[in-house]
């Protein structure tokens, strides 16, 4: 089954990069993703498979592919959404729709994942076990799909799951992988400030948001310095600092906004402890009174060590034409909702390499520039065809 599947996947290779094509022209950003759900729903009519739509929170979609003898249940994952992004890529196929571009690569995520998944139907005879594709809207803006996919529990029962992401971070023909904690978790958090207003000529009269604002700047990065394990990754980021006023009137209120990265759950839980503690002592400090929204986007992704050795030592023994290198990657500090199916499943998610040929500092993912090397996408549809079959074979 795997030669064949190969041989298939490499004569595919065109339309791979032709439906990619056609989704970069028209992306739509999180949970507005019909017509692409349409297009994806579209594209498994009349194949032997069942398809569940709106699965979640929006347009999710689960194609499940029930092999000819009995056998573990995997899943495989691909985010479908865009971003709100007016593209700048000097590509034939541009975005036709203004603001919105494929920046991230889920035009090529769920691209090599249509041809993979029909290619594993029409071999169903021979695979031992179950397949579940699952086309998953909404990645990119929180609370994101994943979640509400789990809760919906139609992943119940995955024995594992599988899923990549295409990275300028190595040429195309370069898989990359990471075990345990591999992406950060994020919390968004937005506080508002409430003082006294009153007249620049008298701060005696006055209670001044802006001063206890300007403290709290300060104060909660020395959460990050002075209280998460210098071993352990932490960010806190002010994005926005809303104090506009009079230049000579002391400003009553302001609004601040950011966002929390963390590496793992235990620093999680000594940021999320500080951070109250210091919104709390400002106004015992200051005298204002503070309203938190304080909110878990996304939790770190976990890689599952034994699932993620086996994903390693599958690809590195294929001797194959496009799959160069495969190689350990450090761990990245931005955030995936990949990580909730992690809680619950085994699982792996690793790297593909996508870097334009000739291209010595490659636009990075979310860049208004990002482009990528269309060769990278029959190297994802074999790299996780190489593990789905190495899975089935060894059980």
């Amino acid at each position: 089954m795997k030669d064949e599947l190969m041989k298939m996947l490499e004569e595919r290779k065109e339309e791979m990069i032709e439906i990619r094509r056609y989704l970069h022209e028209n992306p739509e950003l999180s949970f507005k993703e019909e017509k692409t759900a349409a297009y994806i729903a579209d594209f498994y009519k009349g194949k032997d498979v069942e398809i569940e739509k709106n699965v979640g929170n929006g347009y999710g979609i689960i194609v499940t592919i029930k092999g000819a003898s009995e056998g573990k249940t995997i899943g495989l994952r691909a985010d479908f959404d865009a971003l709100p992004i007016q593209e700048e890529a000097d590509v034939p196929f541009k975005s036709k729709n203004e603001g919105v571009m494929h920046a991230c690569g889920h035009d090529a995520h769920t691209a090599y994942l249509l041809v993979l998944a029909d290619c594993l139907i029409q071999l169903k005879d021979q695979l031992k076990g179950t397949v579940k594709i699952i086309h998953q809207h909404a990645e990119e803006e929180p609370p994101g799909g994943a979640k509400s996919i789990m809760e919906s529990g139609k992943l119940d029962d995955l024995d594992s799951i599988f899923g990549i992401h295409i990275l300028p971070m190595a040429p195309a023909g370069t898989v990359g992988y990471h075990s345990g904690y591999s992406f950060n978790g994020r919390t968004y958090f937005k506080l508002k400030i409430q003082g006294q207003g009153g007249h620049g000529s008298s701060p005696h009269k006055a209670n001044d948001a802006i001063v206890a604002g300007a403290y709290f700047v300060t104060a909660v990065q020395t959460i990050v310095s002075r209280r998460v394990n210098p071993l352990e990754a932490g960010v806190v980021t002010i994005g926005s600092f809303d104090g506009k006023g009079s230049f000579n009137v002391i400003k009553d209120s302001i609004e601040i906004e950011g966002d929390i990265r963390y590496s793992n759950d235990e620093a999680q839980k000594v940021i999320d402890k500080e951070f109250h503690q210091i919104v709390k002592g400002l106004e015992g400090l200051f005298g204002v009174t503070c309203e938190l929204t304080y909110t878990p986007d996304y939790p770190p992704l976990y890689n599952d060590p034994e699932i993620t050795t086996f994903v390693a030592e599958t690809l590195q023994a294929v001797q194959d034409k496009d799959i160069k290198e495969v190689k350990q990657l450090p761990k990245l500090s931005p955030s995936e909702d990949f990580a909730y199916y992690l809680e619950k499943i085994p699982g792996c998610y690793f790297y593909i390499g996508c870097t334009p040929k000739g291209v010595e500092e490659p636009y990075f993912n979310h860049h208004p520039k990002f482009d990528i090397d269309e060769d990278s996408l029959l190297v994802a549809a074999k790299s996780v065809g190489y593990v789905v079959c190495g899975y089935m074979e060894k059980q």
